[in-house]
């Protein structure tokens, strides 16, 4: 078990308990998966450019990455159907704990200016979403291995019926929100 499951356990699921009056255990949100994308436009010309992304967040992730592919025609983007533009890794269970860790107290602290996460990006059914700008904020990816810097879009899927309860399970698990 990892450290943040055990303070999901101990202490966020009875706070969230007493704060939201639930009446049953099963009604207390949890984040069910974790989801990183990243979208790669030069992958269209030069397939080295995917395969890197793709070794990044394998790095990053400890997953292998799952490539995505368009799903229709765009002319004005020369992309064709079923061409491969980016890849994603969905973490669940253990890995997704360990990943959210390593996240909140090591990588976002080391992102330039950082003055927290946007405490409104949520989805309206209680799902979070945001974007990383590079990937090198990670300390497993070493700076002279790197081809070019790659952002990426980070989704926490939450069981949470609402924003403000998926806020508060996040605020709890530890996320860095910026207080405007």
């Amino acid at each position: 078990m990892t450290r943040l499951y055990e303070k999901y356990v101990n202490e966020v699921a009875p706070a969230l308990m007493s704060k939201f009056g639930y009446k049953s255990p099963m009604q207390i949100p949890k984040i069910e998966k974790i989801v990183i994308n990243m979208g790669v436009a030069e992958a269209k010309e030069n397939a080295k450019a995917l395969e890197a992304a793709a070794n990044d967040l394998a790095i990053i992730t400890g997953q292998k990455p799952l490539i995505t592919k368009a799903r229709k025609s765009v002319a004005n983007f020369k992309i064709r159907e079923g061409m491969n533009l980016g890849c994603k890794v969905t973490l669940r269970k253990d890995k997704m704990y360990e990943f959210m860790d390593r996240l909140f107290n090591i990588a976002l602290p080391r992102v330039r200016d950082f003055r927290g996460i946007n405490p409104d990006s949520f989805d309206g059914r209680g799902n979070y979403a945001f974007g990383l700008k590079e990937q090198l904020i990670f300390p497993e990816i070493e700076y002279d291995k790197i081809d070019k810097i790659r952002g990426m879009d980070i989704i926490f899927v939450t069981t949470a019926k609402t924003d403000e309860e998926a806020r508060e399970l996040l605020t709890l698990m530890g996320a860095p929100y910026s207080h405007n």
